[in-house]
Order: C-alpha cells, then sequence, then structure tokens
C-alpha cells in the first residue's frame, strides 16, 4: 500500500510542477512521449520473458474484447435513449471501451499486486489496450470525425509493427525462457523503474477537468460505464465459469481502469467532443485513484 501513496505524491508534484512559470507548456507531452518510446518498452521487455504459456494468460487476452464489445453496444443503446449527438457518441466509443491500462494500470497493479502479477497486466494492455488502439480507434475515429481519411488496412498493420511497445513485446517473445546479456537486463531494469514516477508526475502535469451542465449525461454516463460496469461485467463473466487467480484478479482490476489517456488525444485530434472528452479522462483519473483501491479491496484475494 506504500506504493499507492507514492503514486499520489508523483501526481502532487506533477501538479505542482504545472504551476511554475518556468516549466514549458509541452512538459506533460515531452514526459509521455519518454514514457510511451522509452520506459513502457523497457518494462516490457522485462516482463514478458518472465511469461508462461498457459490456459491463465487467455484470461487477460480475451477480457478487453469481450468488455469492448459489450461497452459498444450500452454506448449506441443509450445513443438513441439520451439523444446524444452523433460527436458525442463516437467520442464514448472511443474512449470508453480502452482503459489506461498501462501509464496507470502498470504502476496500480505493481503497487496493489506486486511484481509478480505484471505479466498479466501486460498481456491485457498489450493484446487487448494496445491493439484496440491501433485498430478499433483508427477505425472509429475515421468513421465518426467529418475530416478523418478512411484507414487503410496497410496503414493500420504499419502503425502497429513499428509501435516502439509491439516491438519490445516480439523482442521480449523471442526471449521467452532466456535472459538477456548481463548489461541489457540491468539497463532495460533502470529504464523500466522511471516509468511509475514519469508517468504519474506527466498525469499530475496534465490534469484538467472542464465540462459544461449540457455534457452531464454523458460525463456521468461514461464514468459509470469505466469505473463500474466493466470491472463488474469482467468479474460476472470469469466468476460464472468458476475462474479465480490471480489472472481473474488482474484482469477484473485492469477492466476498473480510468479511460486511456491514448485514446481521449485521438478522439480530441479528430475533433470529437474535445471538452466532453477532457473533463471525462481527468475526472476519471481522480475519481479512479479511489475506486481502484475499492475494487482490489472487493476482490477475493
Amino acid at each position: 500500500m506504500e506504493n499507492f501513496f507514492f503514486i499520489l505524491a508523483y501526481l502532487a508534484i506533477g501538479a505542482l510542477l504545472r504551476r511554475l512559470p518556468t516549466m514549458p507548456e509541452n512538459s506533460g507531452i515531452a514526459l509521455n512521449m519518454y514514457v510511451l518510446y522509452v520506459a513502457l518498452p523497457a518494462l516490457i521487455l522485462k516482463n514478458v520473458p518472465q511469461l508462461q504459456f498457459s490456459a491463465e494468460l487467455l484470461i487477460p487476452a480475451v477480457t478487453p474484447w469481450v468488455l469492448l464489445v459489450a461497452v459498444v453496444a450500452v454506448v449506441l443503446g443509450l445513443s438513441k435513449v439520451f439523444n446524444w449527438s452523433r460527436e458525442v457518441t463516437g467520442a464514448l466509443l472511443i474512449i470508453l471501451p480502452l482503459g489506461n491500462t498501462s501509464f496507470l494500470g502498470f504502476p496500480m497493479t505493481e503497487a496493489l499486486f506486486g511484481a509478480d502479477a505484471m505479466p498479466y497486466a501486460v498481456i491485457y494492455d498489450q493484446v487487448g489496450s494496445f491493439i484496440a488502439l491501433a485498430i478499433y480507434v483508427t477505425i472509429i475515429a475515421a468513421l465518426y470525425s467529418p475530416n478523418a481519411a478512411r484507414p487503410s488496412v496497410k496503414g493500420i498493420t504499419l502503425k502497429i509493427v513499428t509501435f516502439p511497445s509491439f516491438i519490445a513485446l516480439v523482442i521480449g517473445l523471442f526471449f521467452l525462457g532466456k535472459s538477456y546479456p548481463p548489461f541489457f537486463s540491468q539497463l532495460i531494469d533502470n529504464l523500466a523503474i522511471t516509468l511509475v514516477p514519469v508517468v504519474m508526475i506527466a498525469v499530475g502535469f496534465a490534469l484538467t477537468i472542464k465540462f459544461s451542465k449540457s455534457e452531464i449525461s454523458p460525463l456521468i454516463s461514461a464514468l459509470g460505464i469505466k469505473l463500474v460496469m466493466m470491472p463488474a461485467l469482467a468479474a460476472l463473466l470469469w466468476f460464472s465459469f468458476g475462474q479465480s487467480g490471480v489472472a481473474v484478479d488482474v484482469s477484473i482490476f485492469q477492466a476498473a481502469m480510468p479511460p486511456m489517456i491514448s485514446a481521449g488525444a485521438i478522439a480530441i485530434m479528430a475533433g470529437l467532443a474535445p471538452r466532453l472528452v477532457s473533463g471525462i479522462i481527468g475526472l476519471g483519473i481522480l475519481l479512479g485513484l479511489a475506486s481502484l483501491p475499492i475494487v482490489f479491496w472487493l476482490l477475493p484475494l
């Protein structure tokens, strides 16, 4: 639990740094780029070789895709009930199915479950969230944004295979059951350690909450779906099949993550309800810091 308070401290540091006049406005972007291209691939390189393929790995691999289908159905249904605009519907279809399973999920999983649970969190993120970000989000953004070009299979494939975390995943699988050279092993260990403080400082630096009264309906619906419905569905899915263990617990916990910051950035760049998206991302992170320990406490560990 001590690590959880470290996370809160990192967030506070990020928020304080934002108030310094000497800090450039794009500092949060620079920190996120470091995490995306250096620290996150290092963490994947560190954890993937530790994987032991078994039926348990199917649980974190399958869960995000089942939840994606369920969330899309719920969002489209609520859109008709509340008569949301096409812009709002597209924004929610992008940011709700995907959670912050790496930037927030990795440090929170390590803080509450321990390092042994990290391989399951990596599978959930890479097989689920990352591939969905590259394929599903690209398609939805193109369909709902008035100015986006239609995505091509070649373009999506190129985007996946050139992404740093995917390259790290392939290299890590090659070293499955093997050891890295000593210098390289020490290097990725040192870089992986930086992920938690850097990414949480970046989140604290960029944390904002902006929304209007007219956006209350989609805002409340979005937070309810992301923070409550999705972990509840994940628990119902696996408990109804009599499944239990670390793989199930981590999958439920990852399903409870607030919306993915990267997906929100894509929605904003596509011109889909930018203020609403920013509000959901910011408020989701703040509420997630309270709801995630509750989800962890409710798990039958």
